[in-house]
């Protein structure tokens, strides 16, 4: 049986493979040099991968086309303190044999005795890499023999080489690696590269080094320089590194070059983001729309997601069963974009009846924005806190934490502003630098309680190191969705971690553009003067009554109460004296005991 994709192969080919299994290898070579020349014109006619399974008695086990982990091998634990018995050989259609990302996790994985890469280029063979597995500090790693001609593989002794590490493998304590562990690279500046590492730590990805390359001109090619390349590749191999996360959002034949020349996975920030939103999204909304934001950057990048699909996918952008591949990948995720879209539809006009239905009621809406970790949540569970109406049931406190994107799914509460007003405060999702544009679309819909609200409230962490940045990049996201020309309050957060001199700096700066308060959400310092401020900038749509109310009324005490600014009352003779500040509606439902 022929595993793995074999769509379109004609019988012919699947007969010339299935004929491998014939084949009897002698248990003191890797492989012969019959097998060799059948794995390198096969793969040249299919242009795409072939993997053949041997154990050590020379007997093939399974043959697959595709990668290295498409073929069927039961996993083995390290505890069991040896080696799977099996060594897979297989080729790379591009000429280039050195070990791949998804190679070097297969030999860890499945505890392979070895696994060869075949380079195969234009029907020729170019020369052959090998991998083992290894013990370093503990840790299973992989250890790599790389560009060996026909010659040197058949006199490299095979067998001695497996003896010694399972002897190695056996008297070692070996602790499995799990998780990854980076490297981030970056081109624009320091600041950016640092907050890459933040958002790496935001998904529990530890960075062992950065690396920062100062060009005036990206290379098409690589992004960085060849030469920075093999450095990252050196270091890499050296800091045991899984993973490579540039600073900006990669081309699809980037990411291949990079992951081939570096010899494992690459990602951009741009993925990154997304897969912290991912795993942090909680509402079904904000699910969709990560899910949406995913395959819209997935669409684009079809052609190209590096060594994981263009070795799985066959012979993209040439003729054959690979084109026809593409194509049904291609139309099922824009059936699945389509789906996503009319379900979020659907939840904008919940949302949109939600809207015109406080409309109505003529309660202002205000809306907290800026960068992710500027102190959104918690300034939004303080001010429910010492704001809440007192007529309305407890709510759950939405998620704090001192980590990017910490909130994304957009929460309204209703509060009492200091003169008695109600408002509804909306908690959104953070901004971030060089922010996906396909999350600003897909969110779009749930950003448009900014678009809506009478103010926003813009916090800032006036405590951070480039606080001028993190506005600026609060202030493109905005116009973006065009909610420049809102009416603003900039809100200076943290201010308990800096200096007064560094805080009137600050201010100094934007004092003719903004309405500022200086807080700290945290400390509970000055959260009254930034309801007093929203009191100031909300038109005030109130107007000062006096009534009389009979002692037979006392509900309508309790209603001016709960629902007016109370300014005097005392008890008269013929009933409740009241003077307050009410609205149309509460003007309306008590006009009868207008004095």
């Amino acid at each position: 049986m022929i595993y793995g994709n074999i769509e379109g192969i004609k019988n012919s080919i699947l007969e010339k493979l299935d004929s491998i299994y014939d084949m009897k290898i002698p248990k003191y070579n890797l492989f012969t040099e019959e097998l060799l020349n059948i794995l390198v014109d096969n793969t040249a006619y299919l242009e795409r991968e072939i993997s053949v399974a041997i154990d050590r008695k020379g007997k093939v086990i399974s043959v697959a086309v595709g990668d290295s982990s498409t073929v069927e091998i039961p996993m083995i634990n390290i505890k069991e303190k040896r080696l799977s018995a099996v060594r897979i050989i297989h080729t790379h259609p591009n000429g280039n044999s050195r070990l791949s990302a998804i190679d070097n996790s297969a030999l860890l994985k499945l505890k392979l005795d070895c696994i060869a890469a075949i380079g195969v280029y234009e029907g020729k063979f170019t020369d052959i890499s090998l991998g083992f597995c290894d013990v370093k500090d503990d840790l299973l790693v992989p250890e790599a023999v790389e560009g060996l001609n026909l010659n040197e593989l058949l006199s490299f002794d095979f067998v001695d080489k497996i003896r010694s590490l399972e002897a190695l493998i056996e008297s070692s304590e070996i602790n499995e690696e799990s998780g990854e562990k980076a490297i981030v690279v970056g081109c624009d500046t320091e600041e950016s590269l640092t907050e890459l590492e933040e958002l790496a730590k935001a998904c529990d990805i530890p960075v062992l080094f950065k690396v920062f390359q100062n060009r005036s001109k990206l290379d098409p090619a690589y992004y960085v320089g060849r030469g920075k390349v093999e450095e990252i590749s050196l270091l890499r191999q050296s800091l045991r590194a899984n993973v490579i996360i540039f600073d900006d959002e990669l081309s699809g034949s980037q990411v291949r070059n990079l992951e081939e020349a570096i010899g494992c996975k690459v990602i951009d920030r741009t993925t990154l983001i997304l897969e912290i939103f991912a795993t942090r999204a909680k509402t079904k909304e904000s699910r969709i729309q990560v899910e949406l934001a995913q395959l819209k950057y997935r669409l684009s990048r079809l052609t190209g997601l590096g060594t994981v699909l263009s070795r799985t996918g066959g012979g993209i952008g040439t003729k054959g069963p690979g084109e026809k591949k593409l194509e049904t990948d291609r139309r099922h995720i824009r059936g699945t974009i389509h789906d996503l879209i009319d379900e979020l539809s659907k939840i904008k006009k919940t949302r949109e009846t939600q809207r015109e239905k406080r409309n109505k009621q003529n309660i202002p809406q205000v809306s907290l924005v800026g960068y992710t970790n500027a102190g959104k949540s918690t300034l939004r569970n303080k001010l429910c806190e010492i704001a809440m109406p007192k007529d309305s049931t407890q709510k759950d406190s939405v998620f704090e934490a001192d980590m990017l994107f910490a909130t994304l799914d957009t929460t309204t509460r209703a509060i009492n502003l200091l003169d008695n007003r109600l408002i509804t405060l909306t908690d959104t999702v953070g901004f971030v630098q060089k922010l996906p544009h396909e999350l600003v679309e897909a969110f779009k819909s749930t950003l448009e309680e900014v678009i809506y609200s009478d103010i926003l409230i813009h916090v800032v962490d006036a405590s951070a190191e480039y606080v001028h940045d993190q506005i600026e990049a609060v202030e493109q996201v905005l116009a973006e969705l065009g909610a420049r020309d809102k009416s603003i309050i900039l809100a200076l957060n943290k201010i308990d971690k800096l200096s007064e001199e560094d805080l009137e700096d600050i201010i100094s700066i934007y004092k003719g553009r903004y309405d500022i308060v200086s807080i700290s959400a945290k400390e509970n310092i000055n959260l009254d003067l930034l309801l007093q401020s929203v009191s100031d900038k909300l038109p005030n749509k109130l107007v000062t009554v006096e009534y009389m109310i009979p002692y037979s009324n006392q509900s309508t005490v309790a209603y001016l109460h709960r629902n007016s600014k109370i300014i005097e009352s005392s008890y008269e003779n013929e009933g409740t004296y009241i003077k307050a500040e009410v609205d149309n509606e509460v003007y309306n439902k008590c006009k009868e005991f207008i004095i």
